[in-house]
């Protein structure tokens, strides 16, 4: 089972949806705590609000004391207030559950869902988990360092393993180059790069929140972090190449999750 913590998406390409999708597809129950509400859509947010902590943490407590937990992802946090709730957990749940911190800063369009007076403030959170998933934009606003080469996303991965994290996904979706690159920077480990070719796509939505909720879901099941994350690269390679061709809304549409369903592991709920 995993919990996945995160911000709900109204187009259901996103979030919380996007995590339940892939969490099903591969076979896992999916719990959810939601700390915020997003009026969206493949165009981008309309507007967001936000979950007082206080119920963030009702759910926290409904879910845990119920339910046997093997993995949690942790997305968009919308406050300050819920950050600290979820840090307070994490730090509750670290080393007994593998977490999976997928640091949500902005929308695709640029909107600001996290209130934070600094990247400082995420700092406590990013000690607590297993892995960070940042794109370049997010790694670039948690390090201060210039992005522009598959050779910076190294240097920024150690910089946040220099800052507290144990392991570090910098993702390379954002550089302007034929082929994609995401780099897994660990403490005890060579760097190891994930490369593959960029698929022709308009529906990209959610790849982020997919990718994390992916990496949980195999590391649920059992796989070692390394492992967890080549299979969820993979998995999400063939859900953005699934969707390529199908139209849904009128703007940056979701990956298609389950691609191919009978070729998923054996649902371990």
């Amino acid at each position: 089972m995993v919990l996945t913590i995160a911000g709900s998406d109204s187009g259901g390409g996103a979030g919380i949806q996007a995590d339940i999708k892939t969490l099903s597809s591969l076979g896992v129950y999916s719990t959810s705590v939601v700390t915020a509400l997003t009026a969206q859509n493949t165009c981008g947010v309309k507007a967001v609000m936000k979950v007082p902590a206080s119920f963030v943490n009702m759910q926290l407590d409904a879910v845990m004391t119920d339910f046997d937990i093997d993995a949690i992802k942790i997305g968009m946090l919308g406050s300050s207030d819920v950050l600290g709730a979820v840090t307070s957990f994490a730090s509750a749940v670290d080393g007994r559950i593998p977490v999976v911190f997928d640091p949500v800063l902005h929308s695709t369009s640029g909107r600001p869902l996290l209130d934070t007076a600094s990247p400082g403030d995420l700092s406590e959170l990013m000690r607590h988990v297993t892995v960070i998933t940042p794109n370049i934009p997010e790694a670039r606003v948690l390090t201060g360092l210039e992005i522009d080469d598959v050779a910076a996303m190294v240097r920024a991965g150690r910089a946040l393993l220099a800052r507290g994290c144990r392991a570090a996904l910098v993702k390379g979706g954002h550089l302007d180059q034929g082929l994609l690159t995401d780099v897994l920077v660990m403490h005890d480990r060579p760097s190891r790069l994930f490369i593959t070719g960029k698929v022709d796509s308009h529906n990209l939505h959610g790849t982020g929140c997919t990718l994390s909720s992916a990496i949980a879901a195999y590391m649920a099941r059992g796989e070692r972090l390394e492992k967890a994350v080549e299979s969820a690269e993979t998995y999400v390679k063939k859900a953005i190449f699934a969707g390529s061709d199908v139209r849904v809304g009128h703007g940056n549409g979701p990956l298609c999750h389950a691609f191919a369903p009978e070729a998923m592991h054996k649902s371990n709920i």
